[in-house]
């Protein structure tokens, strides 16, 4: 893994140096001996070299050192310094400018080279953090699946209970319609004028010249009576229960309704089944 970045900087290192050594020998040996020249060349390449190697010593043993670093640069500026100024002397300066950059580019491509040691994981640690990753994009899938589940079927939930509720309203919404109407029905056959005549045709009057009144049936709620009320109470015999009724039934005048009677007999506490009551109602009327 190291050569994707040691490589290229060893490369343009090795270009750069010899570019500024090549640079000072025709530069400077023009103005003096050549070998002359070669050793400057060399003094400044050496040094680069020297201090290059040292610091990547340092960062093998995971030091540093901000002294030696600083020479380091001030060798690549010196070589960049030395390639430009003789670029500015030549005819072509501008092809020589072009390649005044290398010795930069080399410092730069170290410290990339240095930065990728620092932060470069074994395999081992990347398989594990390659692990935990898929584990989490696996557990966030999930539990995205889940959240969609469970919102589609509070959706399909709702819809039901929804749908539920409109049908048991419309059947309420005709069951009170029907129930109106057959009130209504019941309230125009009670005012009729032919239903007196009707009722004194197949009933007996209670007093001359009074038709007994047709009641309408009870709609709403009811009390129960308790099974300990009816059990508590004495069952009475039906001279008893006939005596009473009749009683009930003529403590006003004119004579209570059956409805009236029953209502009067049981808020009294006494206790009849319907079919004895309506018996000795017959009775007695």
């Amino acid at each position: 893994m190291n050569a994707k970045t040691v490589l290229p900087a060893v490369g343009m290192t090795a270009v750069s140096m010899v570019l500024t050594l090549a640079v000072v020998v025709m530069w400077l040996g023009t103005a003096m001996p050549w070998p002359v020249a070669l050793v400057v060349g060399l003094g400044i390449d050496g040094g680069w070299l020297a201090t290059l190697a040292y610091e990547r010593r340092l960062a093998a043993q995971g030091d540093h050192s901000t002294p030696v670093t600083a020479v380091g640069w001030s060798f690549g500026l010196i070589a960049t310094g030395v390639l430009i100024a003789h670029a500015l002397t030549e005819e072509s300066a501008s092809a020589w400018l072009a390649v005044a950059w290398l010795p930069i580019a080399a410092k730069a491509l170290w410290l990339v080279h240095g930065l990728w040691e620092r932060t470069a994981l074994t395999g081992e640690a990347l398989d594990a953090i390659q692990g935990i990753q898929q584990e989490a994009r696996d557990e966030a899938a999930v539990a995205r699946a889940r959240l969609r589940a469970e919102a589609s079927m509070e959706e399909t939930r709702l819809t039901a209970v929804t749908q539920a509720g409109a049908r048991v309203a419309h059947v309420q919404a005709r069951t009170a319609d029907t129930l109106s109407r057959a009130w209504s029905t019941l309230e125009s056959a009670r005012e009729g004028e032919d239903t007196g005549r009707a009722l004194t045709s197949v009933t007996t009057r209670v007093t001359p010249g009074v038709t007994p009144r047709w009641e309408l049936p009870v709609w709403g709620p009811t009390e129960p009576v308790s099974a300990f009320a009816l059990e508590s109470a004495g069952a009475l015999t039906d001279e008893a229960l006939d005596a009473l009724v009749d009683k009930i039934r003529h403590s006003e005048t004119p004579a209570l309704s059956y409805r009236e009677m029953a209502s009067r007999f049981r808020t009294a506490g006494h206790s009849a089944s319907e079919v004895r009551l309506r018996a000795a109602w017959k009775r007695v009327a």
